[in-house]
């Protein structure tokens, strides 16, 4: 499975953008979704994560209220909704795959497949 992930930016705080990933090679729909961020000088943190159907959603508590997960299984593709965003949000992110199960979808090593990431800068 390929992953390819767009969408990142320069936002001020406050602001708002989408980050979209967009998968092939596979059967997207017999993998879990996750979106990750790496801050410079940070280990890769989960960020929220999506399962086949789109029926479960786990966020992490710092992005929890303000960033929204979805899922198009007829596009092969998988968004991430970022709102009232904050300097701290500021990292490369990074859309993955993993075929299950869905017991351990915050552990980043638990993915089978990764994009390239796409960098969001969020400026104070």
């Amino acid at each position: 499975v390929q992953l390819q992930a767009s969408g990142g930016g320069l936002v001020q705080a406050g602001g708002s953008l989408r980050l979209s990933c967009a998968a092939s090679g596979g059967t997207f729909s017999a993998y879990i979704m996750g979106w990750f961020r790496q801050a410079p000088g940070q280990e890769r943190e989960f960020v929220a994560t999506i399962s086949w159907t789109g029926r479960s959603i786990d966020y992490a508590d710092s992005v929890k209220g303000r960033f929204t997960i979805s899922r198009d299984n007829g596009k092969n593709m998988v968004y991430l909704q970022m709102i009232v965003l904050k300097p701290e949000d500021t990292a490369v992110y990074y859309c993955a795959a993993d075929s299950g199960p869905w017991t351990g979808r915050r552990e980043p090593n638990r993915y089978d497949y990764w994009g390239q990431g796409t960098l969001v800068t969020v400026s104070s």
